[in-house]
């Protein structure tokens, strides 16, 4: 079960009003790599976690922190609508073309859908949505899923950090950067552990090696014009797996035949083929 603690895990106190930055925030709140979906994301792994008892701790002690960082955020929006000053802020912006596109005015939901609240919405209102999350069963793919997570959101929020200037909510951006920061190394730390036990760094460890095509499972296909990439480590030498060497096809030809469609039935009105004359 969950309980709820009232206090805050880090301050989240601006030190003056901002309902346009506040419409910024939103996006680590209620975007793509935002805290709700981290939250959801580690917590759904945690729920569906059959492997060791570690890893299931792992998902739900780092999935509970990120309930708080959610609070911290929604907490830290709400406290920038406080006596925000819209109207000014508003004709300022429309005062000046170059303000209105660096600010983009205040979001009007702050306002007539949550009463100066945060949303479950990214930074230009679009619904938070559960496709964001990943919880597939397999904890390589999906700590690996955390990591990028983690990085997309922490390079967001040293973004946001420049963004502003007040002191209060830099503090609180300093925090969550600091967190993401030791959640990136737990999760590398995690995933070395899982390749080292498995043996095997493609996921799926387990599938069976005989079933792949191995004879194209190292091949790096030269398909844009120029050969740059073929100087990459991808290409050439010793796969990262240790099991093969990479090998560059600078000049790749398909390896099956045209593709054909018979006509679909009448009844469902397809375009048929042309006769030629």
């Amino acid at each position: 079960m969950f309980y709820h603690v009232k206090d805050l895990q880090y301050n989240a106190k601006p030190a003056y009003p901002d309902p346009v930055y506040a419409k910024k925030l939103q996006e680590v709140l209620g975007g793509q790599y935002g805290e709700i979906t981290v939250m959801m994301q580690y917590l759904f792994q945690g729920f569906n976690c059959r492997a060791d008892a570690k890893y299931r701790d792992l998902l739900f002690d780092i999935g509970t922190e990120e309930i708080a960082h959610v609070e911290m955020l929604a907490t830290l929006i709400a406290r920038l609508l406080d006596n925000a000053p819209a109207k000014d802020q508003e004709q300022l912006v429309n005062s000046d073309p170059a303000i209105e596109a660096i600010m983009g005015g205040m979001n009007p939901q702050h306002a007539i859908v949550s009463g100066l609240g945060a949303l479950p919405s990214d930074s230009v209102g679009y619904p938070w949505n559960a496709r964001y999350t990943i919880a597939s069963g397999n904890l390589l793919a999906d700590f690996r899923a955390n990591l990028n997570a983690e990085s997309q959101g922490r390079l967001q929020v040293a973004r946001l950090y420049n963004l502003t200037d007040d002191p209060g909510v830099r503090d609180t951006l300093s925090f969550l950067i600091a967190r993401d920061n030791a959640h990136q190394n737990q999760w590398i730390a995690a995933i070395k552990e899982l390749e080292a036990a498995e043996g095997d760094i493609v996921v799926p460890t387990t599938f069976p090696r005989n079933l792949q095509k191995e004879e194209v499972a190292y091949d790096f296909y030269n398909t844009s014009q120029g050969n740059e990439s073929s100087h990459g480590p991808w290409a050439q030498g010793l796969a990262p797996d240790h099991k093969y060497y990479f090998r560059y096809v600078e000049h790749p030809v398909p390896y099956g035949p045209r593709p054909y469609l018979i006509p679909a039935p009448y009844y469902l009105f397809d375009t048929p083929p042309m006769l030629k004359a």
